[in-house]
């Protein structure tokens, strides 16, 4: 079993972490683009999430990074 490991999402630089924040997709509110507030980064299975809260309802909104978003 892999292990969480936490990520430091403020290290990237502002450009990225307005990208991450800003283009959003919520399951909740079934819209694009919302915006995500309290981001948290981590690394689980050698793959890389990003999750916060949607801006809209609150709901935790997860992003999967992929080799693209690097």
């Amino acid at each position: 079993m892999s292990e969480r490991i936490e990520r430091d999402f403020f290290a990237r630089d502002e450009d990225e972490q307005k990208a991450f924040l800003e283009q959003t997709w919520c399951d909740s509110c079934m819209e694009v683009n919302l915006g995500m507030r309290e981001p948290v980064e981590y690394e689980l299975n050698d793959t890389v999430f990003i999750e916060g809260k949607c801006n809209r309802c609150g709901q935790l909104i997860l992003t999967e990074l992929t080799e693209d978003d690097f």
